[in-house]
């Protein structure tokens, strides 16, 4: 298996979030009588907030999400398969923080119970370290 094929398939994930959010925000926008023609120079999609229904606002919270901590597991794979450290263990780990991150966005986007979504933010952050650590014994 090739270690970067965990990042590829996140990679792709955000993307179809990106849409998600896209095909849920503008029809609620429109529900809402926001027009993008008249919107403010500089306006962000933040900005929306409190026009939106909170599910609406989830899949955005979702995506932003996806390009904070992720970013670290994206430098870790670099890193892995630069030294070419890409062993069943490693593999198997970076396809841990890829589902759990999955199940992440699909549980904050759809359900959002706060509390089921931090104990999978904390399962895919413990992949990160676990990562992250071997990331650095291989460069030493």
């Amino acid at each position: 298996m090739n270690i970067l094929t965990p990042a590829a398939v996140l990679v792709l994930w955000s993307l179809i979030v990106l849409f998600w959010m896209a095909a849920t925000r503008f029809p609620a926008m429109s529900k809402s009588g926001i027009d993008l023609k008249n919107a403010a120079p500089g306006g962000r999609g933040s900005d929306l907030e409190d026009q939106l229904p909170a599910n609406v606002n989830w899949k955005s919270h979702n995506f932003t999400h996806l390009m904070e901590s992720p970013t670290m597991f994206y430098a870790v794979i670099a890193i892995l398969a630069i030294s070419q450290a890409g062993d069943c263990i490693n593999v198997g780990l970076a396809w841990g923080y890829t589902i759990t991150r999955i199940c992440h966005s699909i549980w904050q986007a759809t359900v959002n119970k706060v509390s089921i979504r931090f104990l999978l933010f904390i399962v895919s952050t413990l992949f990160l370290l676990a990562l992250a650590v071997r990331a650095l014994l291989v460069t030493l």
